[in-house]
C-alpha cells in the first residue's frame, strides 16, 4: 500500500472541508447530485468518446495502481545478474541455460536466453530496448486517460454551470429555483477543479514516476545483460548497474553486493 496517495487525498479533502467549515459553511451546501452526475459520470462517458471501451473500463484498475508501490528490486536484479556473470566467465554462456526457468523476471530471462543462443549484441539491444518501448508505450496510453479524465472534468463543470445560469435566467420570476439553479451552476465548476487538480493531475504524476522508475531498471537489465555476453568482470558489471540508482539506493546497494 502506497500511503503517500492515501495521505495526499486526504490531507486535499481535509483541508477543502476545514476552509468551509471555517467560512461558517455548512457542508451539506457543497452536496449536489445533479452536479455529481454532471462532472463525475458525464466526464467519465465523455473517456468512451476520447478512446476504446476497454481504455475507459481499465482506467479504474490503473488508477488503483497510485496505492501500490511498485517492487522494482534492483538489488536483486543486480545480485542475480552479478552471479551469473561470475558463472559465465568460468563455465561458459551455456552454462546459464540451466539457471534460466528459474529467473523470475522475464525481461532478463529473454534477455540472456538470446545471449546463451549466440545473439548478435546490437540485435540483443534492439529487441530490449523495443520491448520496453512498448512497455512505456502502453503506460503512456493508460496515464493519458487518467489525465484526459481530469481535463474534461473541469469542462463539464464549466457546462454545468452553464445549465445552471440558463435554468436559473429562464426562471427569474421563480425565486424558488433560484437557488438550487445557482448551486448546480457553481458546484459544479467546483468539483470539476477538485477531480482535476485533487485527484487525476497527481494520480497521472505518480504514475509517471512509477513508467520512469520502471523503465530505468529496464534499461539497468539491458546493460547487465549485454555486459554479461561481452564476459565483464561481476564487480566492473556491478559499478555499471549501480550508477543507474541514486546516490542514497546506491550506498545501500553496493555495500551489500560489493563486498568480498
Amino acid at each position: 500500500m502506497n500511503i503517500s496517495t492515501l495521505i495526499g487525498i486526504a490531507g486535499c479533502l481535509g483541508m477543502v472541508l476545514l476552509g468551509i467549515i471555517t467560512g461558517g459553511t455548512s457542508i451539506l451546501t457543497f452536496v449536489d447530485i445533479p452536479s455529481v452526475l454532471i462532472v463525475v459520470l458525464g466526464s467519465y462517458f465523455a473517456l468512451f468518446t476520447y478512446g476504446t471501451l476497454s481504455e475507459a473500463l481499465s482506467i479504474f484498475g490503473t488508477i488503483g495502481l497510485t496505492f501500490k508501490t511498485p517492487t522494482l528490486n534492483e538489488k536483486g536484479i543486480i545480485t542475480k545478474l552479478m552471479s551469473m556473470s561470475d558463472k559465465a566467465r568460468r563455465e561458459g554462456l551455456l552454462a546459464l541455460e540451466e539457471e534460466l526457468e528459474d529467473l523470475d523476471d522475464e525481461f532478463i530471462q529473454k534477455g540472456l536466453r538470446l545471449v546463451v543462443d549466440g545473439t548478435d549484441a546490437e540485435i540483443i539491444r534492439n529487441l530490449m530496448e523495443n520491448e520496453l518501448s512498448q512497455m512505456q508505450e502502453r503506460h503512456s496510453a493508460k496515464i493519458g486517460a487518467i489525465n484526459m479524465w481530469g481535463t474534461l472534468a473541469p469542462g463539464l463543470g464549466m457546462l454545468g454551470t452553464v445549465i445552471g445560469l440558463i435554468g436559473m435566467l429562464k426562471n427569474l420570476e421563480d425565486k424558488s429555483a433560484l437557488g438550487p439553479n445557482m448551486a448546480v451552476a457553481l458546484i459544479t465548476t467546483l468539483y470539476g477543479s477538485m477531480m482535476a487538480n485533487l485527484l487525476m493531475i497527481p494520480w497521472s504524476g505518480k504514475l509517471k514516476s512509477y513508467d520512469g522508475a520502471e523503465a530505468k531498471v529496464k534499461e539497468m537489465a539491458i546493460e547487465g545483460v549485454l555486459s554479461i555476453q561481452s564476459g565483464d568482470n561481476p564487480r566492473i558489471l556491478a559499478m555499471k548497474l549501480l550508477s543507474y540508482l541514486t546516490p542514497k539506493d546506491r550506498k545501500a546497494v553496493e555495500a551489500e553486493v560489493l563486498r568480498d
